[in-house]
Formats: C-alpha cells, sequence, structure tokens
C-alpha cells in the first residue's frame, strides 16, 4: 500500500512540476526600483545569503517570489539532486529542508533560517524600503500598548 501511495504523489509531482515553473517564470514579479548606489550596496550585502531550494517545491516559489520582488540577487543553490549543497544543507543546516537561508553574519558566523514565511519576514525586515524602523506612532494613530 506505501508502495502505491508513494507512486501516485510521485506522478503528481511529475505532472505539476513543468506547470509550475512555468506559473513561476510567466507570473515573476516586478521587482524595486532602486537607485544605483543603493542597489549596489544591497547585492553587497546579498553576497553573504544562499538559498537552498528545490526548483519545484511551492514553499520555495514562494520565497523565490519574495526575493524577486525585493530585487535581491541571492544565489540559489539546488538542493534536490545528491550532491554538494544537499550533503551542506544536511550536514552544516542540521536538517534537509527547503526552503532554507544560509545567511553569514559580520563575525563570520552562519546561521540557517528555514520556512518560507521566516525567509520572507527576514528578506523584508532587512531589504524592503517600505519597512519601517521608526518606532514612533504616525500622527492620529492610537498609542501603542
Amino acid at each position: 500500500m506505501r508502495f502505491l501511495i508513494r507512486t501516485f504523489f510521485r506522478g503528481v509531482r511529475l505532472i505539476l512540476t513543468p506547470f509550475m515553473l512555468i506559473g513561476e517564470r510567466v507570473s515573476r514579479p516586478r521587482g524595486i526600483e532602486r537607485d544605483p548606489a543603493d542597489q549596489a550596496r544591497i547585492d553587497e550585502q546579498t553576497q553573504r545569503l544562499a538559498l537552498y531550494h528545490f526548483p519545484a517545491c511551492p514553499f520555495c516559489i514562494k520565497a523565490r517570489r519574495a526575493m524577486q520582488r525585493l530585487s535581491l540577487d541571492i544565489e540559489l543553490r539546488n538542493a534536490q539532486a545528491t550532491g554538494p549543497w544537499r550533503e551542506e544543507l544536511q550536514n552544516e543546516g542540521g536538517r534537509l529542508q527547503v526552503p532554507c537561508l544560509r545567511i553569514e553574519e559580520e563575525d563570520g558566523s552562519v546561521r540557517w533560517l528555514y520556512e518560507s514565511d521566516a525567509i520572507i519576514r527576514y528578506l523584508r525586515e532587512r531589504f524592503d524600503p517600505a519597512q519601517t524602523t521608526d518606532p514612533t506612532p504616525a500622527p492620529n494613530s492610537p498609542p501603542r500598548s
């Protein structure tokens, strides 16, 4: 019975994969337009980031779309096939789960961030110009509790 279930889901994945990849390319979001100096600064910061992903994973597609929306040039590392990226994710990250954002900190330490929502939240907080860091409430807004 387990064999039948596994075969069924592999078949579904085989059929849906091309549609998911085509859909991702066709509906690619427009990125943020930044000043060239700002974009160069952000590109320099993203050199310390790498996204481990599977090409047709819906959660990976969600994370890649957020990267496109924010105009981030983050290295993509396909961990689906057996190889160095898969081994690195398993051995250094601790688990074979995608998407996973590898973050190299300024001090050289490495942090592994799993879950698409957590990755997107991190990218928005760090790179989205619309995110405000000013804790002062706007005029006529209710006080924070």
